[in-house]
């Protein structure tokens, strides 16, 4: 590890394993980071919390050596030491190990080659396989997997795949763990394992430091929270001293009480628009594995409908297949609009009668991060800002400038690289490019992944001021909360099929659970 400095901290630290003193990080034009301060205590877990853009990732990034020392102000304290990283190897030899949201796996190499890649065990030079698969063995052990080293990435599932990622970690001897959004692609039962899995490295003397937008997850583990607001340290809240809720982290979160999650909802809901009939989807590699089958299920107009299931049960299949076969094959089935069937056989003849689909994976489907905000909010329908076959920049600029105002996109302008807004403001570009096709039928995939209270509040509200426009949504969520928040009817998958059907008025976490245990095998 490279110290340009060995200097102690002071004697009011001996107690944390890490301090970073006014961290400060400006980008062309914004200020990220305004004088935080960030302790965290040997041996806790420490959750850091804040809406999209609060700094949480930015802050992460300055302590793993992202951002190296001399590229922002302040200090870090590690183990009792000033650190001035010069990149993330730097830090990694510290002790600190950061795993980001986006899992940094090569899905055609084995667990134990991920696990040691760039890092490989080797006698004069050769690989020391033997010594790798034990190794691997060991750390698979630690973390609960009981998959053989030899096994590819891409035969795990995202959950396990997450366990991969931390044995990684431990092979690395982590001192101090940084989890950005460990769970956001989970289910309940793998991330109640992942959290689980942090209170016994806590019982080993690791310390953590979790990101999370679930607060019910956080108040399960959390020791201490730390809430940043607009780049700013504004709480710290100990969980063993008080008892906190989350209405409290929400109030010091967004600086008000925030006394409902969903806005009310005065639905005006008319006549049948959108239907699907005998739906039969295979697996896109596995001609003999069927996906979904037989699915019928309807949408009226002004209706919010929601469809539950657990991962794995095929309602992101559903949605892909039928907005232009974008996944599957040997698809059959009838899809009516208004009562006419409609050719959804591509998806830009999907997109020719009325549909829309926001996927689940915003940031490598959904948007073009290197390019800016208003060419994304275009690029469903450039059509609708061309003139005989060019585009008009400032038709362009007018689209893009009124959707900015509209979903109150924040950012500095139109201008700018979508890969630098947060989540929320990502998720509103896109929401945007899709309202700017000016579809009927908006299928909204897991819409609310990884943003804050705050964002998602922002994105009921266009999903409540989209029905009553008259167009039919179908949104397809993980939590049943939300679910049972926004929609006006909630459908439930398991296995590929439609198991359940209820209006949410007489729905509840307890029904939809039960639809699915009762149909396993049916």
């Amino acid at each position: 590890m490279s110290l340009a400095a060995q200097q102690q901290a002071p004697a009011a630290a001996e107690t944390a394993i890490l301090e970073m003193r006014g961290i400060s990080k400006t980008f062309p034009g914004v200020k990220a980071l305004s004088n935080v301060n960030l302790t965290v205590r040997a041996g806790e877990i420490h959750a850091v919390v804040g809406e999209n853009g609060a700094g949480k990732s930015t802050l992460m990034k300055v302590l793993s050596g992202v951002y190296p020392h001399g590229e922002y102000e302040g200090d870090i304290y590690f183990q009792g030491r000033l650190c001035r990283f010069r990149d993330i190897a730097d830090s990694e030899k510290a002790g600190i190990v950061i795993i980001h949201q986006e899992l940094a796996l090569v899905p055609l190499l084995s667990i134990a080659e991920n696990i040691f890649l760039g890092n490989e065990p080797a006698k004069n030079g050769i690989i020391d396989w033997n010594a790798a698969f034990a190794r691997t063995r060991a750390l698979l052990r630690k973390v609960g997997l009981k998959e053989p080293p030899t096994t590819l990435i891409t035969d795990l599932g995202v959950g396990k795949q997450q366990l991969v990622e931390i044995a990684k970690a431990l092979a690395k001897e982590v001192k101090l763990l940084i989890l950005d959004e460990p769970t956001a692609s989970l289910n309940e039962g793998d991330s109640d394992a992942l959290l689980a899995l942090l209170k016994e490295f806590q019982g080993q003397g690791i310390s953590s430091i979790l990101i999370s937008h679930k607060l019910n997850e956080i108040l399960k583990v959390a020791d201490t929270i730390t809430v940043l607001r607009d780049g700013a340290t504004v709480d710290r809240l100990d969980c063993r001293a008080e008892r906190i809720d989350e209405g409290r982290i929400i109030k010091s979160m967004v600086g008000r009480e925030l006394a409902d999650r969903y806005p009310p909802r005065h639905p005006r809901i008319g006549q049948p628009i959108f239907e699907v009939r005998n739906w039969i989807v295979y697996h896109k590699e596995h001609a003999d594995r069927q996906m979904i089958k037989g699915i019928d299920f309807h949408v009226r107009k002004g209706e919010v409908v929601g469809i539950a299931g657990l991962m794995g049960s095929g309602r992101t299949e559903l949605a892909m297949s039928i907005f232009g076969r974008s996944y599957g094959q040997k698809i059959s089935g009838q899809v009516f609009l208004h009562g006419k069937e409609i050719d959804v056989s591509t998806i830009q003849k999907a997109m020719d009668a009325g549909l829309a689909y926001v996927t689940e994976d915003r940031k490598n489907f959904g948007l073009v991060l290197i390019d800016d905000i208003k060419r994304n909010i275009t690029l469903a329908n450039l059509e609708g800002v061309s003139r005989n076959t060019v585009i008009d920049d400032g038709q362009e600029l007018k689209v893009a400038n009124k959707f900015r105002r509209d979903l109150n996109i924040r950012c500095s302008s139109v201008f700018q690289q979508t890969v630098n807004l947060s989540g929320g403001n990502q998720q509103k570009v896109v929401l945007s490019k899709w309202l700017f096709s000016g579809p009927e039928i908006l299928i909204l995939d897991e819409p609310t992944r990884g943003i804050d209270v705050g964002a998602k509040y922002e994105i009921y509200t266009i999903i409540n001021r989209l029905a009553e426009e008259g167009k039919g949504i179908v949104v397809i969520s993980s939590e049943m909360p939300e679910l049972l928040g926004i929609s006006d009817r909630i459908y439930v998958m398991n296995e590929g099929r439609m198991v359940g059907e209820m209006p949410t008025s007489e729905a509840s976490q307890e029904k939809i659970m039960q639809a699915i245990m009762t149909s396993w095998g049916s």
